[in-house]
């Protein structure tokens, strides 16, 4: 397990979307997200921590991994409750297949949320009661349809007990 410090806080790995999927998820999570505990942007979290003490080894083999990868097609299939919030729920065998190879690259380094079944998502509200959760799930269906996105590239974070820092930006280029 990683212990979070102050010169090696743990490393968070997100999917990049499209400018125009990741602007609408931005919009949705600002306008549900509860203000006081919106502290990230909208993600698509591949892994939670990631030892911060091993950010060199964690970036080279991501970049080993994602070598060679086009950007990678999904679907944003549903609305999904989270019980105290809501989300998009994506499917994409082509997600789950990079995500396989970097679980397979990190094996020894995850954590057990990392370790545990894939369920991509993106959460646009979280930690409300289940009653305005399953409200912000009526109003988002009136005019929600299935479409395609693009994860055009990983991101890596550094995680500070609550924000979030950047680390860089590695495109998926094929």
């Amino acid at each position: 397990m990683t212990l979070m410090t102050d010169e090696y806080p743990p490393i968070i790995v997100t999917g990049q979307f499209d400018a125009e999927t990741d602007a609408l998820f931005q919009r949705r999570r600002e306008e549900f997200f509860p203000p006081q505990l919106n502290f990230v942007p909208a993600h698509l979290t591949l892994f939670h921590n990631l030892p911060g003490d091993r950010e060199r080894e964690v970036v080279e083999g991501i970049a080993a991994v994602i070598g060679g990868q086009p950007p990678v097609e999904v679907r944003v299939a549903e609305l999904m409750s989270l019980g105290r919030g809501v989300a998009y729920r994506l499917v994409s065998e082509e997600l789950k297949s990079l995500r396989g190879r970097m679980v397979q690259h990190f094996d020894g380094m995850l954590v057990k949320q990392d370790r545990q079944g894939f369920r991509p998502h993106v959460t646009i509200q979280n930690k409300v009661s289940p009653a305005q959760a399953k409200g912000t799930r009526a109003i988002l269906e009136q005019d929600f349809a299935p479409f395609g996105a693009t994860i055009e590239a990983i991101q890596l974070w550094h995680y500070r007990g609550g924000s979030w820092s950047p680390i860089g930006v590695l495109p998926l280029q094929g």
